[in-house]
């Protein structure tokens, strides 16, 4: 490739990136696709309908995902998931923050996105303030605690954390083939669970888990494909264009807020430069708003009064400080970082679905008590 033509390619990963954002927001607000959600639901209502959706969403990225591993396509590798550093006490303790943060939020990152593109002045006040928190874990305060502490706790492992490798790198077995028996495997696994029951085959399951399922198939294809170059010809190495991790990237919501904010208030700043993760946090909202107008869904809405503000504020704090550590939120570690088989991944993503079910059993206790 030629220097010359850098920028037209770097312009269509970001708008490739900014419609998949919107798609995901259309999606998500025009089914009310949420992790939380579903969480809240099977315990609170024994209402398996909107798990099915997710699980259904994972079981398709998954298939996509290693589909095209063992077309050599794509390196799970190449992903922050997929490092031979395993950080498993991050993933753990980070999942646990974010999972009971989003339940005081009343949603995760993707769900507040959602929310503000549908009238939310409540989950716009929790976007700016989990961004904050994000940020400072990230680059700040935090981040120093966070790294002197959590992820001292780490495991060197022989060969990348994704399932396939660490199989590949013990039997010898080939990497990509593999990948299409794992993923593939677990992933029409997860799909037939999803589909089992009459609840799994509604018209809003089927939309919600096939189309977020594909939008997050279409993002790593976006940034490990079509932005990848094996030699960028200003650096000679290997490069991913349009990401903040500088390496291969699907969606997620936990650091992109992070530096969307930092991208609007350094605007004038000319490192400061878009990226997919900005794009696409962009896009949600577009698409949400979109979707909500559509549909005469769009509703003004604001705090309730002190406590409800209290546990909102408190909500987006653990999410920003979670969500990073974890390396990723409910769509981050939970559809993008699952999709590689990433041990990390699955540890977030239960430490995810154990602090949902610790914040929504704090609802209902605080119902009991009357408090």
């Amino acid at each position: 490739m030629q220097e010359s033509d850098l920028p037209g390619l770097m312009a269509t990963v970001l708008w490739a990136g900014f419609g998949l954002g919107v798609a995901f927001g259309a999606i998500a607000q025009r089914t009310h696709f949420c992790t939380m959600g579903a969480v809240a639901d099977v315990m609170n209502m024994g209402d398996w309908t909107r798990m099915r959706m997710w699980v259904l969403a994972i079981g398709v990225a998954m298939i996509g995902f290693n589909g095209m591993v063992g077309l050599g396509w794509l390196k799970a590798e190449n992903s922050i998931y997929a490092v031979p550093n395993l950080l498993w006490l991050s993933n753990i303790v980070g999942g646990l923050l974010f999972g009971v943060g989003m339940v005081l939020a009343s949603g995760c990152g993707s769900k507040t996105l959602v929310r503000v593109g549908g009238g939310s002045l409540k989950s716009l006040v929790v976007l700016f303030v989990m961004a904050v928190a994000a940020y400072a874990t990230l680059r700040g305060v935090v981040g120093v605690a966070r790294v002197a502490t959590l992820d001292k706790a780490a495991v060197g492992l022989p060969a990348g954390q994704d399932m396939p490798s660490l199989l590949a790198h013990a039997t010898g077995w080939s990497r990509n083939a593999l990948a299409l028996l794992l993923g593939g495997g677990l992933g029409l696994a997860l799909v037939g669970w999803a589909l089992s029951r009459p609840e799994g085959r509604s018209g809003d399951v089927l939309l919600a888990g096939l189309g977020v399922g594909a939008v997050i198939i279409g993002v790593w294809w976006v940034s490990g494909r079509l932005g990848h170059l094996s030699e960028h010809p200003q650096t000679l190495e290997e490069a991913f264009l349009g990401t903040n991790s500088r390496r291969m990237e699907s969606l997620s919501f936990a650091a992109p807020v992070a530096y969307t904010m930092d991208w609007l208030i350094l605007f004038s700043d000319t490192t400061r430069v878009l990226t997919l993760g900005i794009v696409s946090t962009l896009g949600v909202v577009l698409g949400s708003a979109s979707a909500a107008l559509a549909g005469g869904s769009f509703r003004w809405e604001g705090f309730a009064g002190t406590e409800d503000t209290a546990n909102h504020v408190v909500g987006a704090l653990l999410m920003g400080i979670g969500g990073v550590t974890a390396m990723g939120c409910t769509v981050g570690q939970g559809l993008s970082g699952v999709s590689t088989l990433a041990l990390g991944s699955f540890l977030a993503l239960a430490g995810i679905l154990a602090g949902g079910w610790i914040g929504v059993r704090y609802q209902q206790w605080r119902v009991e008590q009357g408090v």
